[in-house]
């Protein structure tokens, strides 16, 4: 794992609440709403990615299947 990953996820924080904050002035609350969704799981997904490779390094570490 290297910082970059950190980055990734803030970066999409930061977009996700940029585009939220520009939506909610426009009045447009429930696209607001998915957007915040959206930015939660494309996270989400990079996070799922790092356990299944956490696993995956377990496995070949410890000599599992």
């Amino acid at each position: 794992m290297d910082i970059s990953i950190i980055f990734k996820i803030a970066a999409v924080g930061l977009i996700t609440a940029l585009v939220n904050t520009l939506l909610k002035k426009a009045d447009k609350d429930e696209i607001a709403t998915l957007t915040t969704l959206a930015g939660l799981v494309i996270v989400l997904i990079i996070v799922i990615n790092m356990i299944g490779q956490l696993f995956d390094s377990l496995k070949t570490v410890f000599g599992l299947f």
